[in-house]
């Protein structure tokens, strides 16, 4: 027994290492492709993925971390959202009016999170720092627009941050994170620094026929003023990069590393299994394709429009994340409830590890696959597998 469950360790940690050189080889492959044409890069990643990605993404938030998102807050968000996405339509026909409305409404959900994960001091001092941010963004909306863009890319961190505390060895653990920070952080730096410059290229190649010159798509990333500098193609080069990473965690990793989340959307929407979740992304990028191609810009304004609801379902979750409000819960569908990491594992940037144990309705434990069930280097009560490739598509 003992030789075996050394074994069985020792396999967990060869194949969280697998894991790890895997995402490094897809942040390589990313910055290549980005380096290589920005402008290229982000509509074809937009148009194969955008639709896909959100749909995904919506999964695993609310699989894994249900207990957050229960109604009514649910239809609150829900509705605030929504009037984000009219808002963000209606911009093109109001102007700065409805741009406006749209900032608000977005710190509207900020305030309903707080209000939602947090108590006492930790709600007030959040309620007046939101204020503070929507003061400067209601005055500078056109930094607003670009600022969200990039941090929205972002977001997988916190993720993969809290997922990785199932990985057992603390070698393996450290490495898979230190990839993402380095995806995250140090690469952006690096470009922004101007030490690649020479490595850009604005021309869009073989999308011209799609955006022209690509002046829209540069001034998506840019900064006001800054669509036609160098400083301009450096936050488009940085914007496509992190795009194409944001993608690859959102449908080829979380799929698979995080079938338990996966369990848990299906317990709570069993209309929308797996396949047909796929099915219906593939659809919707096909439908986005053909607006994208007849008018890139109104394509765009409509797939913004309805990616709010993804961007923003996030809110309440990284919002308990990143201050420690004790609300959160990684669900699991083995054990219905919350799975509780070691205090060491809770997320750097947060002020405390309180979780709560917020149990779901228990599910049936999943099946194995792909010739076992073993995890990599997960912890005990952990479910989701990293080999085993649960779902592919359709």
């Amino acid at each position: 027994m003992a030789e075996a469950e050394v074994s069985s360790g020792a396999n967990a940690v060869v194949r969280s290492r697998t894991l790890t050189l895997l995402v490094l080889g897809a942040v390589g492959a990313s910055l290549a492709v980005a380096l290589g044409s920005p402008v290229a890069t982000a509509v074809i990643g937009l148009i194969l993925f955008g639709v896909l990605h959100n749909l995904l993404e919506i999964r695993y938030v609310v699989g894994q971390f249900g207990s957050v998102l229960g109604r009514p807050f649910l239809d609150l968000l829900i509705a605030l959202v929504t009037g984000i996405a009219v808002c963000h339509l209606l911009v093109g026909v109001v102007g700065r009016p409805a741009q406006l409305a749209e900032i608000a409404l977005g710190y509207g959900v900020l305030l309903a999170a707080a209000h939602h994960v947090l108590d006492g001091r930790r709600r007030v001092a959040a309620w007046a720092v939101i204020g503070v941010a929507a003061g400067v963004s209601l005055a500078f909306p056109g930094y607003h627009v670009v600022v969200l863009a990039h941090l929205h890319q972002v977001v997988p961190l916190f993720f993969l941050w809290e997922w990785s505390g199932r990985i057992t060895s603390r070698r393996g653990r450290q490495a898979f994170r230190a990839v993402q920070l380095l995806w995250v952080v140090a690469i952006p730096a690096v470009v922004l620094s101007g030490l690649l410059d020479g490595s850009l290229d604005a021309d869009p190649g073989f999308v011209r026929s799609v955006v022209g010159d690509g002046h829209a798509v540069l001034a998506s990333g840019a900064l006001p003023g800054t669509a036609a500098t160098v400083v301009g193609l450096r936050l488009l080069t940085v914007l496509a990069f992190l795009q194409t990473m944001h993608y690859v965690v959102w449908v080829a990793l979380m799929p698979r590393i995080a079938p338990d989340a996966s369990a848990s959307f299906e317990a709570r929407a069993p209309w929308l299994t797996g396949p047909r979740l796929w099915a219906v992304g593939f659809v919707a990028a096909a439908v986005f394709a053909v607006l994208f191609g007849i008018d890139f810009t109104r394509g765009t304004t409509m797939y913004a429009a309805l990616s709010s609801y993804a961007a923003f379902v996030e809110v309440p979750v990284l919002l308990a994340m990143l201050v420690g409000a004790g609300r959160v819960s990684a669900s699991t569908p083995a054990s219905g409830g919350g799975v509780r990491p070691p205090a060491s594992e809770a997320l750097p940037f947060s002020a405390a590890a309180s979780w709560a144990l917020a149990p779901l309705p228990p599910l049936p434990p999943l099946p194995p696959t792909g010739g076992g069930s073993r995890t990599v280097g997960l912890r005990p009560d952990a479910t989701s597998a990293v080999a085993p490739d649960p779902e592919l598509g359709p």
